[in-house]
């Protein structure tokens, strides 16, 4: 059941675009016991449906930029083959290192981030 609720948390945050590996990653390793290697490959696999149905949502609404996405793809496809040899080199206790860095890193930077966004927002509201 506890797989299920992780599931589903993850499938909401994947199609709110707010990146549900950041809760099934954690979740697998600290809730299941997954070692952070699987718990990766999982969430990574995982992803392509949720994905999908997230981009055929967002499509349909007119949020998507297709030109925009297509050069997107191709850097993520060459940084995704680089960082996935490199995750396989790394041991656990490091890859888990780095990605609870990444998740501060990136909680430290929507906390300040957002308050400068809406400070840009608003001088430009004023000009």
């Amino acid at each position: 059941m506890l797989i299920w609720i992780i599931g589903l948390l993850m499938g909401i945050l994947s199609g709110l675009a707010i990146g549900g590996g950041t809760l099934l990653v954690p979740a697998l390793v600290f809730l299941v016991g997954t070692k952070q290697h699987i718990a990766q490959g999982v969430s990574l696999a995982v992803f392509i449906p949720t994905a999908l149905v997230a981009i055929v949502t967002h499509a349909r609404q007119g949020n998507v930029n297709f030109k925009l996405a297509f050069y997107l793809i191709v850097g993520s496809v060459i940084g995704a083959i680089g960082g996935s040899l490199l995750a396989s080199e790394l041991n656990a206790e490091l890859l888990r290192k780095i990605f609870g860095f990444f998740l501060i890193a990136m909680g430290i930077y929507e906390y300040v981030g957002k308050s400068k966004l809406e400070k840009i927002k608003e001088k430009e509201r004023k000009n």
